[in-house]
Order: structure tokens, then C-alpha cells, then sequence
């Protein structure tokens, strides 16, 4: 592991922001403090980047003890929501200025900077000045500069958080894309390399992926972490409270907490009343799931997906169904949101689906029943 952090605590004030916290990051890995505002994963940021120190624990890159190390001795490269460019710079300025700090030849400079503004796909902005620039091409600017280096390990914090939801998306993959393909190696010129190794990318794929810039990327947007990184630690009260690869967190969500995080809002309170099949009892009914999700837990919670559902044609009962008023239909573009509400033995139960677009929903029905797929059907603990 290039980056190894054990048991990092911090408090302010008498009051803990982290709490144990332990992670490590391989060369080349993008790693996603994914969490709510106040989970500590952005003090957490800035204890790797030496901008805090922790309480207790310890930090280390390639075994070398970081405690010590002042935040400019640490060869760290960092990117922030507000994007810090120097107003009075030009573009090659602005990405040439660590560059500068570290003496490097213009000659050697002007070829990095040509380089590394190529990579984002600012090629021949190098005269422009920053405020004739659009958020998304500022933004490109100070991950350029950041790059320009060769920083040892990339750390950003909330670097998309100031731009509209639609430059956002689009930024989303172009921002993984250049990250994995800058391969800094720390070499004396910063060369930007880009080799390939075997990495899965899913639970059940593995694919050739390429090798590029070791990164911790901090968020609190799940579909923002899903999108860029490699592996993604789902934070909660200065606790990890779940990592993993993006599609084994969304399928498997240990707890109430990080589904919910993930956008997963259908949870009910169950009891485990059969095991042969496997079946439980909550406030809208019983329910059959596939065997391998039995939880040897007493407080467990059924997690019905948003994509779970299947509208009948005609209301009726039977395994795995529910029957509830249609109060609200979200139109998302290819998909739409249904609010069903379910009579249950402890009032009313607000109910999300999501259904594509070309799905005729019951409108004029008071009363509608929906079946729930039961591979789309899973206990977590509470």
C-alpha cells in the first residue's frame, strides 16, 4: 500500500470528529471519503495533507512515518472546492506556479505545462486569463496544476461541489478519465506515464484498467463517488461505517445508515420468521428472500430497492405484494419516481419506486398493488 493510515483520532474543542478511523490507498487507486456534512472525512483530508494533526494514530507513506513531515515536504498535490487559481495569472501561470516553487528550468516548465494542460483538454489556453474561463475549465486549471508535479498522492476535496449539476455530470467521467491517465511516478521531470494492470470493477468484472494518479477524493455527492473513484469508504459520525468497490456497496449495504446514504430510502422494521425459505414479517407484510441473506442479528431492517417493483394490472394479493394509494409520480427523465403510501400496522408507510418511462402507471386506480422482485429484497442491520 502506498498510503497506510491506522487508528487516526481527532477532536476540537472536546468534541470527536474522528473516531479510530483506519484506511489505506494502493498506487494508483482512487479512493472516495464519501459522507454527510460533518462526518470528518474533509479533517481527515487535511490530517493526510499535514494541514492538521491527529490526536492519536499514525500516518505513513511507503513506510515512511509522516507526523514529522511538513505539509511541503510531503510531495502531495491538493484540489479544492473553490479552486484557489490566482486571479492576476494567465492559465500557464497559474499551472506552471508550483513548478516555479520547486525551481524547475522554464524550458522544462513550459513543456510540462503543455503537457499536463493537453491531459485535462485545455491544449493552446495557456495565454488565457482564469476569469475569462467557465467553472468546468477553472476547475481543469487547478487539477492541471496540481498534476503539473507529479505529486505522490492527489487529494481533493469537493472539487465539483461549487459547479452546476449539469457541468457536474459532465465532469464526472472526464475527471476520472484524466486522473487515470496521470501517471505521476515522481520522477525528476514529472514524467506522465500510463501503464495497465488487471483491476476489477465490479463485484462480478474484472477489466484492464489503467494505473494512474494515487488520489483520495472527498464528497458527499454518492453518485459524484460511484462515478470517479476505484473504492469508495462510506463515513458517519468520524467512523468508516462501510468500504468497498462501488457496485458491491450498492448491492450490499451493511446497515440502515449507508443505504439511506446511497439514496436507498425504503426500510422497515422486520423479524425474521421463517428459514426454509427465507421469509420475514414487517408493518406492510410478509415477505419471501433469497436464502443467502439471512442476518444472525435481532435488529434488522427489510431494504425493498427502488427498482424492486413491478405494477399488476389488477389489484390482488399474494406473495411479495403490496397495495398502497399513488401520491405522487417525480418525472427523472428516463425513469420516474412513485410515491406509494401502505397501510401498515403503525400507520401510514411512504414507499419509493422508480419505474422507466414507458411503464403505464395506474393513475385513475385509488388503489394499486405492486410485487416486489425478491432478489430486490435484502435484511441490514439497523
Amino acid at each position: 500500500m502506498l498510503l497506510e493510515a491506522t487508528e487516526i483520532t481527532k477532536s476540537f474543542d472536546g468534541q470527536s470528529v474522528l473516531r479510530g478511523v483506519s484506511l489505506s490507498v494502493a498506487r494508483g487507486e482512487i479512493v472516495a471519503l464519501l459522507g454527510p456534512s460533518g462526518c470528518g472525512k474533509t479533517t481527515l483530508l487535511r490530517i493526510i495533507a499535514g494541514l492538521e494533526s491527529a490526536d492519536v494514530g499514525n500516518l505513513s507513506l511507503n513506510g515512511q512515518d509522516l507526523s514529522k513531515l511538513p505539509v511541503h515536504k510531503r510531495g502531495f498535490g491538493m484540489v479544492f472546492q473553490d479552486f484557489a487559481l490566482f486571479p492576476h495569472k494567465n492559465v500557464a501561470e497559474n499551472v506552471a506556479f508550483g513548478l516555479r516553487m520547486l525551481n524547475w528550468e522554464k524550458s522544462l516548465q513550459k513543456e510540462r505545462v503543455t503537457s499536463v494542460l493537453q491531459l485535462v483538454g485545455l491544449a493552446g489556453f495557456e495565454q488565457r486569463q482564469v476569469y475569462e474561463l467557465s467553472g468546468g475549465e477553472q476547475q481543469r486549471v487547478a487539477l492541471a496544476r496540481s498534476l503539473a508535479p507529479s505529486p505522490r498522492l492527489l487529494l481533493l476535496d469537493e472539487p465539483l461541489g461549487s459547479l452546476d449539476r449539469a457541468l457536474r455530470e459532465r465532469l464526472m467521467g472526464q475527471l476520472r478519465t484524466i486522473l487515470k491517465s496521470a501517471g505521476g511516478r515522481g520522477l525528476p521531470y514529472g514524467v506522465l506515464g500510463v501503464r495497465e494492470v488487471n483491476h476489477p470493477t465490479s463485484g462480478a468484472d474484472a477489466g484492464r484498467q489503467q494505473i494512474g494518479m494515487t488520489s483520495i477524493y472527498v464528497t458527499h455527492d454518492q453518485e459524484e463517488a460511484f462515478a470517479i473513484a476505484d473504492r469508495v469508504l462510506v463515513m458517519n459520525a468520524g467512523r468508516i461505517e462501510q468500504q468497498g468497490l462501488p457496485f458491491d456497496l450498492y448491492h450490499q449495504p451493511h446497515n440502515a445508515f449507508v443505504a439511506r446514504f446511497l439514496g436507498m430510502d425504503n426500510l422497515v422494521e422486520a423479524k425474521i420468521v421463517g428459514r426454509d425459505p427465507l421469509s420475514v414479517r414487517t408493518p406492510v407484510g410478509d415477505f419471501y428472500l433469497d436464502q443467502h441473506q439471512l442476518l444472525e442479528v435481532d435488529d434488522i431492517q427489510l431494504l425493498i430497492r427502488p427498482e424492486a417493483g413491478i405494477i399488476e394490472p389488477q389489484r390482488g394479493e399474494g406473495a411479495n405484494t403490496l397495495q398502497g394509494k399513488l401520491e405522487n409520480i417525480s418525472f427523472r427523465g428516463r425513469h420516474r419516481i412513485v410515491t406509494l403510501t401502505v397501510p401498515s400496522a403503525k400507520g401510514q408507510v411512504n414507499l419509493k419506486f422508480a419505474f422507466d418511462t414507458n411503464v403505464i402507471l395506474p393513475t385513475d386506480q385509488p388503489m394499486i398493488t405492486i410485487r416486489l422482485k425478491q432478489s430486490e429484497l435484502m435484511l441490514v442491520r439497523s
